[in-house]
């Protein structure tokens, strides 16, 4: 495959210019479904509400994030999990029958999934698992200590089995595709940042180490959720441990 040339041409390409705007089906289908379904029904596992007060300022986790990649091999507690999760993607009103999110996502689409890579959260077995937004549960996909596979596939980059949980974050292209087209992509990555700086405070509001991974081989971590890798596809991780 030849690349030179491949993210220009991408951008020239999938530029708003006025008197020629691309469209996607939003006009003549149906809202791509937000919610994430499996042939074999996986176990649930509740996650505990989120304390939503009190703690430290905005202002204080913003000065205190690092990229920080050493971490002790400690467990989390499922407490501190749903706190991520929630502060990541998490429900934050209602409109209607639709749920808004803790982070922004462009049309309000949430092409964007969460999966979990858990090491150590006591009383939740090591393995995959996919997070339901919509529902506030975990569901586990499948069990085994992956760490080590992770931390392979993502380059040789072994605090992903050192974190307590690794965050995988794929995009559902359909989703954002619906509406904006090949211009979706653009809007996928910048959905996956919000996400990802979420953590980012949200770890360190909770004195956690965050650190994200971009270098990975793609299909090794595909493999390894168990997505194609086409109609959904790894954008994005991030491992969260104690320091």
């Amino acid at each position: 495959m030849q690349y030179e040339g491949i993210g220009e041409n991408y951008h020239e390409l999938t530029k708003y210019i006025r008197g020629s705007m691309p469209h996607g089906d939003a006009h003549r289908s149906l809202r791509p479904s937000l919610k994430k379904t499996f042939g074999k029904p996986p176990k649930l596992f509740l996650l505990p509400a989120p304390v939503t007060s009190g703690g430290p300022s905005l202002w204080d986790a913003m000065h205190a994030r690092r990229s920080l990649r050493s971490y002790r091999r400690a467990p989390f507690s499922l407490n501190d999990v749903s706190q991520l999760l929630w502060a990541t993607q998490g429900t934050t009103q209602r409109v209607g029958d639709y749920k808004l999110r803790s982070s922004p996502s462009a049309g309000a689409l949430y092409p964007v999934e969460t999966y979990l890579l858990i090491n150590r959260v006591t009383g939740l077995p090591a393995g995959i698992y996919h997070y339901d937004a919509l529902e506030a549960v975990l569901q586990l996909l499948k069990e085994g200590a992956l760490g080590p596979q992770a931390a392979v596939a993502a380059l040789d980059q072994y605090m992903a089995d050192d974190a307590a949980i690794v965050f995988i974050w794929t995009a559902v292209v359909g989703r954002a595709k619906w509406k904006y087209s090949e211009r979706a992509y653009r809007y996928i990555y910048m959905d996956a940042g919000h996400i990802a700086q979420n953590l980012y405070l949200a770890a360190a509001a909770l004195g956690f180490g965050c650190c994200s991974i971009g270098a990975f081989y793609d299909e090794e971590i595909n493999h390894l959720i168990e997505v194609d890798g086409k109609t959904e596809t790894v954008v994005y991780m991030a491992c969260v441990g104690k320091t």
